[in-house]
């Protein structure tokens, strides 16, 4: 079964408990939570304050992605904002500044994610693959939601799951960018267990439903 984290990227700022409780209600047992910082990507989202109130009002699996320059310089304050698991970029810092921040998110208690975008070969990743508790491979180039899906990003993750089973068989492996109900099995097939989904998920007229058959077994 894979995981299902509706992106609250496509979701009503307005009305962000309302739509963690829409999430809840579908199934999905997490939420993925874009942050932007207008630096690393050309978009700005939300940032530390808003992770402390969804906290406060969702049980939720916070999946927070951070798309922000020098991610170390945040992340313990996401951490304690109440984020479950914290993914930062390779290319946002320098190798080691990033193996650090990896690091210190797991010694507070968080799990760590490592991502790239779709330009960067994913043998960069090797130095992560055993510092981390997921690796996510974006499908689209990072900083706006509803892009088209990008397939040929498939052989990173069939690379990924192989490695993985050799170092790190515990690692999630998770998918971001255009996954609906037609890309969805083929992420899975290529090995991917954890499906972000945000234009399809909200768009969905019946949610459910729409969990239900990307969690499904391939």
């Amino acid at each position: 079964m894979a995981i299902v984290a509706p992106s609250i990227l496509s979701a009503d700022f307005a009305n962000l408990e309302r739509d963690m409780g829409v999430i809840r209600d579908a199934g999905a047992p997490w939420a993925h939570v874009d942050i932007m910082d207008g630096q690393f990507v050309p978009n700005i989202t939300i940032g530390i304050p808003v992770v402390k109130a969804l906290r406060r009002v969702s049980d939720l699996t916070l999946d927070v992605h951070l798309m922000v320059d020098r991610p170390g310089r945040y992340a313990e304050a996401f951490c304690k904002a109440g984020a479950d698991y914290l993914t930062v970029h390779l290319e946002a810092d320098t190798p080691e500044k990033i193996r650090q921040t990896l690091l210190t998110i797991r010694s507070l208690g968080v799990k760590a994610g490592i991502s790239i975008k779709p330009g960067t070969p994913v043998e960069a990743l090797e130095p992560y693959l055993a510092v981390c508790d997921m690796i996510l491979i974006m499908t689209v180039e990072p900083g706006f939601g509803g892009q088209k899906f990008m397939e040929d990003m498939m052989e990173k993750l069939r690379y990924l799951r192989g490695r993985l089973g050799q170092c790190n068989p515990a690692c999630l492996l998770e998918v971001d960018g255009g996954v609906d109900s037609r890309t969805a099995p083929i992420c899975k097939a290529a090995g991917a267990n954890v499906l972000v989904s945000g234009s399809a998920f909200f768009k969905a007229e019946e949610k459910a439903e729409f969990v239900a058959r990307l969690s499904a077994e391939a």
